[in-house]
């Protein structure tokens, strides 16, 4: 009997434990995968698979493995629960054709996932994601597999430890002595996710403190609605940091492909003003040059930045389906989204909260600044910028109408703004005369329509969002 058609949105598929989200569609979601590798790659070389700390998360990475393994590949599958940009670069680093990544990143607790990655680690283009999903067979009765135990005893399922690959390629990346030495005190939250004990791990030594909160595997994600690194998720993380007197906290999520930053007075320094820092960072204090690429639902003062320092800026669609196969074609220094996740030159072209959360703490060696005066320095540079957003879930069968008046909306301004333009490659953003956007997005992930703002104007950013919930004919 046929069973419900899977179809990947901006980063793979995720679905609800249970429900949509079974062994047996992971089994035909790792065979339409399985199909497209063999199809492009061939059998020559193995594929990693790594899987998060949610429910079951360890059973639906050994059942993708049975499954390959009975396809004729050799799979690496990771022996614990692994970040996400940790499992991104085992592809490259052990020269496989390919990587299947088990999780629903910051989805809540009742959802798991299913992520693909090519040969170099990154996101599959579109054109791929379609070839996959034209290969997911409409039920598992004919999919073979070989049993977990079987396999590992014939040699074709292998588990390996990806930590310490990743480790060196993080000291090619940055020097981490600085940092060790600084006398920091970091206050960390991985949100119950596979980010538990980098941090520590990696900056022990030296007279930094480094400081964890819900550092272990509970996947109900006890106080937080789900492991995404914005408020109010992170309120508790915040309201730490001052009780503890800690100069910075960084928030990774579920499965550490993000970060976020709350500043050493609790604030939070928002994913636009830290895409903005990391540019900074990178151009600035490093002396790097080389191309940005954005999502089009990212900080205008990119945009401004590359006109500092002479450096175009690519603009995507949301997700890194668009922003890895961009970096990898312009050989940019680093790509990011508006949702926290950013990729950097000389590494995979995926996003990496790890490395991105050692960036920004190196920024501060360097520049003996903490967060709040980080964000000062920026806007002395780049202009103040205004950033908030708007989520509202949207039942299913009513996505298309809503999507429908949006299509029709052509406003002259919007919050005393003039509109000076009006974009759709992903979704719906409306250009200011002031530089700022309003975007109204549906979520390729979840059954939710996002409303988006940047703006010059402090005293605007909620008029503008509240007239996009009025295009959208929400009240």
């Amino acid at each position: 009997m046929g069973q419900t058609r899977i179809k990947f949105g901006t980063d793979g598929w995720r679905a609800r434990i249970a429900d949509s989200y079974t062994y047996s569609s992971v089994r035909r979601c790792t065979a339409g995968f399985a199909a497209y590798i063999l199809e492009t790659e061939g059998t020559d070389r193995p594929i990693v698979i790594g899987y998060d700390m949610r429910f079951a998360s360890e059973d639906f990475a050994i059942t993708a493995a049975e499954v390959l393994a009975a396809a004729g590949f050799k799979v690496h599958l990771t022996d614990g629960p692994t970040p996400t940009p940790v499992i991104s670069f085992s592809v490259p680093s052990r020269n496989a054709a390919g990587a299947i990544n088990i999780t629903a990143s910051h989805n809540p607790p009742s959802d798991n996932g299913f992520k693909v990655r090519d040969r170099n680690g990154g996101a599959i283009a579109p054109a791929g994601l379609t070839r996959i999903e034209a290969s997911i067979p409409d039920s598992d009765d004919n999919i073979e597999r070989i049993p977990y135990a079987e396999a590992v005893e014939k040699g074709l399922i292998e588990r390996f430890d990806a930590a310490p690959a990743y480790i060196e390629q993080l000291k090619r990346m940055i020097d981490l002595e600085p940092i060790r030495q600084a006398g920091l005190h970091v206050l960390v939250d991985p949100m119950w996710g596979n980010g538990a004990g980098w941090f520590t791990e990696l900056l022990s030594g030296g007279s930094t403190v480094v400081t964890e909160i819900h550092n272990e595997r509970n996947p109900t994600f006890p106080e937080m609605i789900r492991p995404e690194p914005i408020p109010p998720n992170i309120d508790p993380a915040l309201a730490y940091t001052t009780e503890i007197n800690a100069d910075v906290c960084i928030i990774n999520d579920g499965d550490a492909d993000r970060v976020g930053l709350g500043d050493e007075h609790g604030q939070f320094v928002n994913q636009l003003q830290v895409y903005a820092l990391l540019a900074d960072y990178l151009l600035e204090i490093r002396g790097e040059r080389g191309p940005i690429v954005k999502t089009l639902s990212t900080t205008s003062m990119l945009n401004t930045l590359g006109t500092l320092y002479n450096v175009p800026v690519f603009e995507t669609g949301v997700g890194f389906k668009y922003v890895a196969p961009k970096m990898m074609e312009v050989d940019a220094l680093i790509g990011g989204e508006e949702s926290g996740g950013y990729a950097f030159r000389g590494h995979v072209p995926e996003r990496d909260g790890i490395l991105a959360g050692l960036y920004l703490l190196d920024m501060m060696v360097q520049l003996q600044k903490k967060p709040s005066e980080l964000v000062a320095y920026l806007f002395d540079k780049v202009g103040a910028h205004y950033y908030d957003r708007i989520d509202t879930k949207l039942p299913g069968s009513e996505r298309k109408a809503f999507m429908d008046r949006m299509d029709k909306a052509d406003p002259a301004e919007i919050a005393g703004l003039k509109v000076t333009g009006i974009n759709r490659t992903d979704g719906h953003k409306f250009c200011f005369e002031d530089g700022g956007w309003l975007l109204v997005r549906f979520s390729g992930t979840e059954p939710v329509v996002r409303v988006y703002c940047e703006t010059t104007k402090e005293d605007k950013v909620q008029a503008i969002l509240q007239d996009g919930l009025k295009l959208l004919g929400i009240a």
